[in-house]
């Protein structure tokens, strides 16, 4: 088989899907992803709850109405019997004139009975409280929930900023996959034409079959590595595509290096005044300071306005007497109270404590991030500066290996030999640029500058 046809066969098999592929830059993936995360939407819900349970704390300024209706059955009704009363009470009937006697005893029992209530009672009525002092807790429960929104808002942030990275991370693995599955399929189609051309130098004497059957065995595993790649292509096309739920995604941003450094004071400077892991820590000593007004609280006097107005009632006595509407002023100080207020007082402090001393880890925490991932951007710059010469003098050295091998002044190891040390140098260097755009993006990320990024995977930064 000819060196052409080899090539022809190879591209078919192996050459990189494109035409059914969507192409997507970077900048239009990351839109995409936030408008598709499942990952997201939950963070957003997980806000949207907090601020409606935010929205419900404010109520607590507002006073309760209820309408309120009983039905009671009482074992009997309720009577005043005169006689039970005084001067009648305290009267015997011995020591009264017989005229007066006989008169009293031909009263009728009943009519001395006055009934206030039937045996059945069915009563409504409208009550109303509204608290007008309670310590402070009701604006430091407000406080909370005002609290937790911000916290939920900044969980959010840190999702979308974790997001970033995983986008970065599966949309240039594919970017690299490409190139990769090039270098492989450019080493199979010259270890082809290597082959074919020691099969012919074998035939005419020139080479020892030896040689000739280690041009065909480094074809051969050249090939196995050609599919392996073209086989991690397609697992990054598939992991970039489910993320952004699409049928098939092929990207469309190469990697890049900038032309100059971000600035590291600079860098630490931003994380640590913006960073959503701090905001969210200072939400919740907001929360912890709150907690504790609100155990506080409960040392201290309610003060609330009440009213009633009854809308129904029997017809009775008692009913009739009772009025029909009345409001006041109630207070309720606490004396003794057995649910361990100060004990909660004690557990709000030590959360509060708990809070700061999380923050001031955290900041810790933040900086060495930024320190080590700005020297694994260095490391990873050096390098690709590194390997560009490295990959020079291994495209020499096979000019030079070829050269000499057609015309018998090198073996076929030693031309194979630079062709694998050719395809290692630019495996290398996929890698290290690789490794400098991950390092630069979980820079940007920690930073809170996604913008800046994306301007660089837009062609701003030199490839």
């Amino acid at each position: 088989m000819k060196y052409s046809h080899v090539v022809l066969l190879l591209a078919s098999l192996l050459s990189l899907p494109s035409a059914e592929a969507k192409q997507i830059a970077f900048a239009d993936a990351w839109q995409q992803l936030l408008k598709v995360s499942d990952k997201l939407q939950a963070s957003a819900e997980e806000v949207n709850r907090s601020t409606a349970e935010q929205e419900a704390g404010d109520d607590l300024n507002l006073p309760s109405l209820s309408l309120n209706g009983s039905y009671t059955r009482l074992d009997k009704p309720m009577e005043l019997d005169l006689r039970d009363l005084n001067p009648l009470a305290s009267i015997d009937p011995a020591t009264l004139p017989p005229a007066l006697g006989g008169a009293l005893g031909a009263i009728p029992s009943s009519m001395f009975v006055t009934p206030f209530t039937e045996q059945d009672i069915f009563r409504s009525s409208l009550q109303a409280m509204w608290p007008i002092y309670t310590g402070g807790r009701i604006s430091a429960a407000q406080g909370i929930h005002a609290a937790q929104v911000v916290e939920k808002q900044q969980q959010y942030q840190l999702s979308m900023r974790d997001l970033f990275v995983q986008l970065v991370e599966r949309y240039y693995a594919v970017s690299v996959s490409h190139s990769l599955a090039d270098t492989k399929l450019q080493l199979v189609a010259s270890l082809t034409e290597h082959a074919e051309h020691a099969m012919k130098l074998e035939q005419q004497g020139q080479i020892a079959k030896v040689e000739r059957l280690n041009a065909q065995v480094a074809l051969e595993n050249a090939k196995v590595d050609a599919a392996s790649a073209r086989r991690q292509l397609e697992m990054t096309q598939i992991a970039l595509s489910r993320m952004l739920h699409e049928q098939r995604i092929d990207t469309d941003s190469p990697l890049f290096i900038l032309r100059d450094a971000p600035s590291l004071s600079k860098l630490n400077q931003l994380t640590l005044a913006q960073h959503p892991a701090l905001k969210l820590l200072e939400a919740k000593e907001v929360q912890a300071q709150g907690l504790i007004e609100v155990e506080q609280g409960s040392y201290h006097p309610t003060v609330f306005l009440y009213g009633n107005y009854t809308l129904y009632e029997d017809d009775s006595l008692l009913a009739k007497l009772e009025p029909d509407w009345m409001v006041g002023v109630g207070v309720k100080i606490p004396l003794l109270s057995r649910d361990g207020r100060s004990g909660k007082v004690d557990a709000a402090k030590s959360a509060l404590l708990q809070a700061r001393y999380t923050k001031a880890q955290t900041q810790q925490d933040l900086s060495l991030l930024v320190d080590q991932s700005y020297r694994q951007l260095q490391q990873a710059q050096e390098e690709v500066e590194s390997l560009d010469l490295s990959l020079e003098l291994a495209e020499e050295n096979k000019r030079l290996r070829d050269l000499a091998f057609s015309q018998g002044l090198s073996t076929s190891i030693e031309k194979v030999d630079a062709e694998l040390k050719l395809s290692a140098v630019q495996t290398k260097q996929l890698a290290a640029r690789y490794r400098y755009v991950l390092a630069y993006a979980k820079l940007m990320a920690v930073s809170g500058q996604l913008d800046e990024f994306i301007g660089r995977a837009r062609g701003e930064g030199e490839g």
